[in-house]
């Protein structure tokens, strides 16, 4: 399987922003990746899920929030980082016209992709990809960030590590159980929330982001 990627920008209220689409000649689906409140989108693990998840025929479109361009600023409010998720939508259907959408991101990147599908018009996205949502802060287990999620109508996969921090793992299955069959919860063997995993006490013999991408790939085939 041959691996494209083109880059480029495209425009928001706040300026400028970065794109990367990780590309497969075969696409079956086209995934929007939203980047945490950290790191941007080459940080490795954005750059590892595109990656695993090119090669099981998903394109990925990353790009930046504007509070990571150039030097880096505040994370940026609900209402820029929901219309700049908007603008990227747009931008993958002008690069994929045609492919199955579905939208997601790691931690911050994934709760904003929750909000802007209720937030926006954003046409038919198949379904939503959270990687590692950001339940509640470090060491103040909550639910409240989750409250919105019963108003979203299409399919949501959550692939949490089993060290994730922000998401206690009674939590965040009440929170599943409680979506119904819209949810699909997937936990990653040993991973933390920025998916370093403990190799000794890891029993799979693949990465952490072959893991998540095989569950992704299935989400999404059975979802095209």
């Amino acid at each position: 399987m041959n691996a494209l990627q083109a880059s480029g920008r495209f425009r928001v209220a706040a300026g400028e922003v970065s794109w990367i689409l990780s590309d497969a000649a075969d696409a079956v689906a086209v995934l929007v990746l939203g980047h945490g409140a950290g790191a941007n989108m080459q940080h490795a693990s954005m750059t590892s899920i595109a990656t695993e998840l090119a090669r099981r025929r998903i394109a990925v479109l990353r790009f930046n929030f504007p509070f990571m361009e150039g030097a880096k600023r505040p994370v940026n409010s609900r209402a820029v980082s929901t219309a700049t998720i908007a603008a990227a939508v747009a931008q993958a259907r002008d690069l994929k016209p045609g492919l199955p959408l579905f939208l997601g991101g790691h931690s911050f990147g994934g709760r904003m992709a929750s909000h802007a599908i209720l937030d926006h018009d954003l046409g038919n996205v198949r379904g939503l990809v959270f990687c590692s949502f950001p339940l509640h802060p470090a060491g103040q287990p909550a639910i409240k960030r989750a409250d919105h999620l019963d108003s979203i109508d299409v399919p949501m996969l959550f692939l949490s590590g089993t060290r994730d921090a922000l998401a206690e793992r009674d939590l965040l299955e009440g929170v599943i159980a409680r979506l119904g069959a819209r949810a699909e919860l997937v936990w990653l063997e040993t991973a933390d929330h920025s998916y370093k995993v403990l190799k000794r006490g890891r029993t799979r013999g693949d990465s952490v982001f072959e893991e998540l991408a095989d569950a992704a790939a299935r989400f999404v085939n059975r979802l095209c």
